[in-house]
Protein backbone atom coordinates (compact mmCIF):
# COMPACT_ATOMS: atom_id res chain seq x y z
CA UNK A 1 0.00 0.00 0.00
CA UNK A 2 1.68 3.56 -1.34
CA UNK A 3 1.36 6.55 1.27
CA UNK A 4 -0.64 9.57 -1.17
CA UNK A 5 -0.34 12.06 1.10
CA UNK A 6 0.04 13.34 4.81
CA UNK A 7 -2.41 11.48 7.20
CA UNK A 8 -4.42 13.46 9.54
CA UNK A 9 -2.89 14.58 12.52
CA UNK A 10 0.52 14.85 10.99
CA UNK A 11 2.80 17.38 12.77
CA UNK A 12 4.74 19.61 10.08
CA UNK A 13 8.08 19.68 9.44
CA UNK A 14 10.04 21.04 12.85
CA UNK A 15 12.54 21.71 10.56
CA UNK A 16 10.44 23.45 8.15
CA UNK A 17 8.94 25.29 10.95
CA UNK A 18 12.44 26.71 12.40
CA UNK A 19 14.20 27.71 9.19
CA UNK A 20 11.83 29.21 7.07
CA UNK A 21 11.52 32.42 9.10
CA UNK A 22 15.36 33.23 9.52
CA UNK A 23 15.97 32.01 6.58
CA UNK A 24 13.82 34.42 4.67
CA UNK A 25 14.76 37.25 6.66
CA UNK A 26 18.60 36.15 6.09
CA UNK A 27 18.41 35.87 2.25
CA UNK A 28 16.11 39.15 2.31
CA UNK A 29 18.99 40.60 4.06
CA UNK A 30 21.85 39.69 1.30
CA UNK A 31 19.78 39.94 -1.32
CA UNK A 32 20.63 43.68 -2.04
CA UNK A 33 24.49 42.53 -2.52
CA UNK A 34 23.25 40.17 -4.82
CA UNK A 35 21.77 42.92 -7.77
CA UNK A 36 23.87 44.44 -10.23
CA UNK A 37 23.36 48.15 -8.91
CA UNK A 38 25.05 50.97 -8.15
CA UNK A 39 23.30 53.90 -6.58
CA UNK A 40 25.07 57.03 -4.30
CA UNK A 41 21.92 57.24 -1.92
CA UNK A 42 19.40 54.59 -0.94
CA UNK A 43 17.68 52.94 -3.68
CA UNK A 44 16.27 49.61 -2.58
CA UNK A 45 13.71 48.97 0.65
CA UNK A 46 15.30 47.46 3.70
CA UNK A 47 14.14 44.06 2.63
CA UNK A 48 15.31 41.73 5.47
CA UNK A 49 14.21 44.85 7.93
CA UNK A 50 10.43 44.33 6.12
CA UNK A 51 10.13 40.52 6.01
CA UNK A 52 11.46 40.37 9.71
CA UNK A 53 9.01 43.32 10.79
CA UNK A 54 6.23 41.20 8.93
CA UNK A 55 6.98 38.05 10.75
CA UNK A 56 6.79 39.73 13.61
CA UNK A 57 3.54 41.08 13.72
CA UNK A 58 1.78 38.12 12.01
CA UNK A 59 3.40 35.35 13.80
CA UNK A 60 4.19 37.50 17.15
CA UNK A 61 4.33 34.67 19.49
CA UNK A 62 7.35 32.49 16.90
CA UNK A 63 10.04 34.58 18.22
CA UNK A 64 11.75 36.14 20.95
CA UNK A 65 12.06 39.38 21.87
CA UNK A 66 15.41 39.19 21.59
CA UNK A 67 15.70 37.79 18.02
CA UNK A 68 16.28 40.79 16.09
CA UNK A 69 19.94 41.20 18.22
CA UNK A 70 21.29 38.28 15.61
CA UNK A 71 19.06 38.81 12.70
CA UNK A 72 19.70 42.46 13.31
CA UNK A 73 23.52 41.50 12.77
CA UNK A 74 23.48 39.40 9.65
CA UNK A 75 22.23 42.46 8.03
CA UNK A 76 24.30 45.18 9.63
CA UNK A 77 27.24 42.54 7.76
CA UNK A 78 25.24 43.13 4.43
CA UNK A 79 23.90 47.16 4.28
CA UNK A 80 26.95 48.93 4.53
CA UNK A 81 25.92 50.59 8.41
CA UNK A 82 28.09 50.68 11.49
CA UNK A 83 28.04 47.22 13.01
CA UNK A 84 25.06 46.96 15.81
CA UNK A 85 22.94 49.50 14.51
CA UNK A 86 20.28 46.85 13.15
CA UNK A 87 20.52 44.74 16.11
CA UNK A 88 20.02 47.56 18.51
CA UNK A 89 17.48 49.09 16.19
CA UNK A 90 15.72 45.22 15.21
CA UNK A 91 15.38 44.33 18.95
CA UNK A 92 13.89 47.80 19.52
CA UNK A 93 10.94 47.41 17.04
CA UNK A 94 10.82 43.37 17.95
CA UNK A 95 10.48 44.60 22.22
CA UNK A 96 7.63 47.76 20.46
CA UNK A 97 5.57 45.10 18.32
CA UNK A 98 5.63 42.85 21.72
CA UNK A 99 4.38 45.67 23.97
CA UNK A 100 1.66 46.69 21.30
CA UNK A 101 0.54 42.70 20.56
CA UNK A 102 -0.04 42.98 24.48
CA UNK A 103 -2.25 46.12 24.67
CA UNK A 104 -3.69 45.80 21.42
CA UNK A 105 -6.01 42.64 21.54
CA UNK A 106 -7.26 43.43 18.23
CA UNK A 107 -5.30 44.31 15.00
CA UNK A 108 -6.80 44.37 11.35
CA UNK A 109 -4.91 44.80 8.10
CA UNK A 110 -4.55 48.55 8.01
CA UNK A 111 -3.00 47.97 11.99
CA UNK A 112 -0.17 45.83 11.11
CA UNK A 113 0.38 48.29 8.29
CA UNK A 114 0.61 51.63 10.39
CA UNK A 115 2.92 49.65 13.12
CA UNK A 116 5.21 48.26 10.25
CA UNK A 117 5.58 51.78 7.95
CA UNK A 118 6.13 53.75 11.66
CA UNK A 119 8.41 51.45 12.79
CA UNK A 120 10.27 51.13 8.99
CA UNK A 121 10.40 55.15 9.50
CA UNK A 122 11.87 55.41 12.82
CA UNK A 123 14.51 52.44 12.11
CA UNK A 124 15.56 54.06 8.77
CA UNK A 125 15.40 57.83 10.13
CA UNK A 126 17.20 56.55 13.10
CA UNK A 127 20.05 54.39 11.25
CA UNK A 128 20.84 57.33 8.94
CA UNK A 129 21.33 59.30 11.58
CA UNK A 130 23.45 56.93 13.38
CA UNK A 131 25.46 56.18 10.11
CA UNK A 132 25.62 60.36 9.35
CA UNK A 133 26.24 61.96 12.67
CA UNK A 134 27.57 65.13 11.38
CA UNK A 135 25.44 65.35 8.33
CA UNK A 136 22.88 67.78 7.64
CA UNK A 137 19.56 66.88 8.93
CA UNK A 138 17.68 67.96 5.79
CA UNK A 139 20.29 66.64 3.51
CA UNK A 140 20.17 62.74 5.24
CA UNK A 141 16.04 62.82 5.74
CA UNK A 142 16.00 63.98 1.78
CA UNK A 143 18.10 60.64 0.87
CA UNK A 144 15.89 58.55 2.75
CA UNK A 145 12.32 59.56 2.30
CA UNK A 146 11.87 57.99 -0.68
CA UNK A 147 12.85 54.91 0.62
CA UNK A 148 10.53 55.35 3.06
CA UNK A 149 7.70 55.48 1.57
CA UNK A 150 8.50 52.74 -0.90
CA UNK A 151 8.96 50.71 1.98
CA UNK A 152 5.52 51.93 3.55
CA UNK A 153 3.91 51.28 0.42
CA UNK A 154 5.61 47.71 0.20
CA UNK A 155 4.46 46.45 3.46
CA UNK A 156 1.06 44.67 2.36
CA UNK A 157 3.18 43.07 -0.34
CA UNK A 158 5.44 41.51 1.61
CA UNK A 159 3.11 40.81 4.44
CA UNK A 160 1.24 38.88 2.02
CA UNK A 161 4.94 37.37 1.08
CA UNK A 162 5.06 36.28 4.37
CA UNK A 163 1.92 34.66 4.65
CA UNK A 164 3.37 32.39 1.92
CA UNK A 165 5.95 31.59 3.31
CA UNK A 166 3.95 30.73 6.72
CA UNK A 167 1.49 28.45 4.57
CA UNK A 168 4.75 26.71 3.21
CA UNK A 169 6.10 26.54 7.13
CA UNK A 170 3.05 24.65 8.38
CA UNK A 171 2.56 22.17 5.48
CA UNK A 172 2.74 19.10 6.22
CA UNK A 173 5.21 17.36 4.43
Amino acid sequence: MSKKGPRLGEPASLVRMRVVPIASVMFASALPLMLPMIANSPALPPLGLLFFLCWQLLRSEMWPVWIGLPLGLWDDMFSGMPFGTAAGLWTLASIAIDYSSQRIYWRGFFHDWAIAAFLVAIIQSLAALIAHPHAPMGRVLGLIVPQIVISALLVPLFMRLTGKFDNFRLKRR
